[in-house]
Parts: C-alpha cells; sequence; structure tokens
C-alpha cells in the first residue's frame, strides 16, 4: 500500500516543524513537572491529595488520546496538533497564575486532555513522515523532545534559583511558544493525505477495524518503558540521597545525566537502526537499559549509581520512539494510514500506564521490601522487551516511491 507523493522540499519543511513541535512540548512539560512542590505550594494542595492531582493528569491524557483516535478519521492529524499545541502551553500557564485550587485543578484537566491528544497526533505525523522518507527518523523527533525537556528543567531551575512565580517563569515562556506553535503547524505534513483534500468528512467509512491483540506485544513494551523512565525521574534523587548517601545537591544530578543521555541516545539512534535494524537496536537498549538497572541496584557509592543512571538514559531513550514507528508500520501495511493512526493513539494510552504504575511500584517495593531490590522490578521488566523485539521488524516495506523492498537496515 503506498500514499501519493509529497515533494521533497515539503518534506523537510515538516520535518523540521514537526521537530520543533516536539521540542516545545518537550519544554512544557519538563516546566510543569520540575515545579510540582512549587505548584503544591501555591495551592495549599495537601500530601494526600497531591497524588490524586498527579494521577489525573496522565488517566485525562489517555482520555485524550482515545478521542484523537476517534478525530483523526474526520481531521487530518496535523490539524488536531495544531489546535491543541497552543492550548497545551496556555493551560501551562493557566496553572501558574489561577487564584485557586479548584481553578488550578481545571487547568490540569485541561492539560491533561490537550496533552494527550498532542502526543497522539504528533507521533501519528512522526509516523507518517518516516514512511515518507523511507529510512529511521522518529528518534529524531523523540531527541527534539528531549532538548526542549533539558530546557525546560533549566528554566524551571533559574526560576526555582530566583525565587520566580510560576506565573512570571511560566509567562514569557508561553509567550515565545505559541506563537511559534502556530507558526510551525503551517509546515505540518499529513503523510497519506495529501491527495485526498482536506474534507472534515475524511475516510472514516473506509477505514478497516484493527485488532488489538496484534498491538498488544508493543503496548507491554511501550508499558515497560515508561515504567523505567518514571522510576528515573521520581526515585533516581531519593535513592542516591537515602540509599546510596549522597548529599541533597548530588542528588539532583541523576535525572539531569539521564536527560541528557536519553537526548544523545535518540540523536544517533536513527543512524543505528538505518546501519543494523530496528530489532538489533531495541534488542541492544533493552540489554544495556536492564545493565543499567543492575548497577543501580548494585551500586556501593553514589557515583557508581549515577553511572547506573547513564546507562539507563542510553538504553531506554530508544524504546518508545521504535515503538511508535513498529505500530505505525504494522497498521499501514496491512490496513493504510488511517488505521496507522488507530494503532499510534491506541499505544499512546500505555504511555500512561507506565507512568501510572512506575512511580508506585517501586515506592511500594521500597517500603515493604527495599529500595535496592524495587531497582531488579523494572529491570526484570525491561527484559520483556527482548521476547517481543521481533515485532518491531517486518517482512517487506512499501515507501512513498511505490516500490516494495525487503527488509533491511534501514527499516525504522
Amino acid at each position: 500500500m503506498t500514499a501519493p507523493r509529497v515533494p521533497g522540499a515539503q518534506l523537510r519543511h515538516g520535518r523540521v516543524s514537526l521537530a520543533l513541535s516536539f521540542f516545545i512540548q518537550g519544554v512544557v512539560f519538563a516546566l510543569l513537572v520540575t515545579r510540582i512542590p512549587a505548584i503544591q505550594d501555591r495551592y495549599g494542595i495537601s500530601d494526600g491529595l497531591l497524588p490524586v492531582f498527579l494521577a489525573a493528569v496522565p488517566v485525562l491524557a489517555g482520555v485524550g488520546s482515545v478521542v484523537t483516535e476517534q478525530l483523526v478519521k474526520r481531521v487530518r492529524p496535523g490539524r488536531v496538533l495544531r489546535a491543541v499545541q497552543p492550548v497545551v502551553c496556555l493551560a501551562l500557564a493557566a496553572v501558574g497564575s489561577v487564584g485557586s485550587m479548584a481553578q488550578a485543578a481545571v487547568a490540569l484537566a485541561v492539560f491533561g486532555l490537550a496533552v494527550g491528544a498532542l502526543d497522539a497526533s504528533m507521533n501519528m505525523l512522526g509516523v507518517s513522515l518516516q514512511r515518507a522518507y523511507g529510512r529511521s527518523i522518529m528518534l529524531g523527533f523523540h531527541a527534539a523532545y528531549s532538548l526542549g525537556g533539558i530546557v525546560g528543567a533549566s528554566l524551571a531551575w533559574a526560576g526555582a534559583h530566583w525565587k520566580l512565580s510560576l506565573a512570571l517563569l511560566y509567562g514569557p515562556v508561553v509567550v515565545v511558544l505559541v506563537p511559534l506553535a502556530l507558526l510551525v503547524g503551517r509546515w505540518f505534513v499529513d503523510r497519506g493525505r495529501e491527495a485526498q483534500g482536506d474534507s472534515e468528512e475524511g475516510t472514516a467509512g473506509a477505514v478497516v477495524p484493527l485488532a488489538m491483540r496484534l498491538l498488544v506485544p508493543l503496548c507491554l513494551v511501550m508499558a515497560v518503558a515508561y515504567i523505567g523512565d518514571s522510576t528515573v525521574s521520581n526515585w533516581s534523587a531519593k535513592y542516591l540521597q537515602d540509599v546510596l548517601g549522597s548529599s541533597e545537591q548530588l542528588a539532583t544530578v541523576p535525572y539531569n545525566v539521564y536527560m541528557v543521555t536519553t537526548l544523545l541516545g535518540r540523536a544517533v539512534g536513527d543512524l543505528g537502526v538505518r546501519r543494523f535494524g530496528a530489532v538489533a537496536v531495541v534488542r541492544a537498549g533493552a540489554v544495556v537499559a536492564a545493565g543499567g538497572f543492575a548497577v543501580v541496584a548494585a551500586a556501593p557509592v553514589a557515583w557508581a549509581g549515577m553511572a547506573g543512571f547513564t546507562l539507563l538514559g542510553f538504553g531506554l531513550s530508544v524504546l518508545v520512539p521504535q515503538t511508535f514507528a513498529a505500530a505505525g508500520r504494522y497498521a499501514f501495511e496491512r490496513h493504510g494510514p488511517e488505521a496507522a493512526d488507530m494503532a499510534v493513539a491506541r499505544l499512546n494510552i500505555f504511555n500512561y500506564v507506565g507512568f501510572l504504575i512506575g512511580s508506585p511500584l517501586v515506592g511500594a517495593l521500597g517500603d515493604v521490601w527495599s529500595y535496592r531490590g524495587a531497582m531488579l522490578v523494572p529491570m526484570a521488566l525491561v527484559l520483556v522487551t527482548l521476547v517481543y523485539a521481533r515485532s518491531f521488524g517486518a517482512p517487506a516495506a512499501r515507501y512513498g516511491d511505490g516500490h516494495e523492498r525487503p527488509r533491511t537496515a534501514d527499516v525504522g
């Protein structure tokens, strides 16, 4: 199954604009999650109520992803992304500037719903652009997200250092990001729909139902990857300080190192997929990530623990982008671009499932057993990826030039 060719210049513009969209989302999300303590203090959210607020965001994001699966049957994913990205930015500003806890809850709810639609539509476009290019580029988009996360975390650190209010921190950033999001949205490319016009009526009637059971291996890998990611983001500082006896200042370093190595892994990951194939890269990533958790669990001192978190960044960095790519390719080969969009939206839900499971799981095991032992659980889970690694391959890939090619290292 093929889709109409898109001019090379248009593809390049689409690739750059989508990378910028990933970058914007990385900045916004990092600004939210790194300033949760300040949000809690501003609105007087109790320690008991805070987990409810935090859990509501990914739950509503899952709802947003489900809604997007239905929406893109009639509206291009690019249109969805253009509409919701400014909403996500404005919701962030609202979180930092509204006047009561109830209003903050509404702002966070809007953020969650919009970010689910944004994540789904953004990855739909990434998968379709990769198909149009005929080689792995998906990791590069997620590298842009990681870079945005580093920028956002750095801005949050500066805001905390200079004791800026949330409104003063978020406001100027949003003033810059909203126009940028609207601008880059003009060049999004919806692969597979270029010859169909921009009809709101779409092709809903022609969509072949996609069997969810066929996506189960990839859904499990997605959940496992985010269990690992949430373990690092929520427990790395506590682990270094309480288990390995580091200083409070040093305990803040592992997550930053993890973010940098995630960026580096994704920056070079596409080259690895083109050279060795997606299956080999996913297997290598799973082994490196499991090794990282093992080093963390066995680390005698803080610096050894940091080495483990460094390995985790390199290992986990490849799993999520390749899971989206594999699901989109699988569905497209069988049913076309609309089915690929459906597969991405469904898979995206397990992003939030992993996020919801990871932190409570490690925390509960740490309390009843030990935090060293708790690190072995995500290690074992990430090794499950090896069982399903073959799901990341494909017997053949058809690209926009109309030629069918056997599976080679550049199929991503």
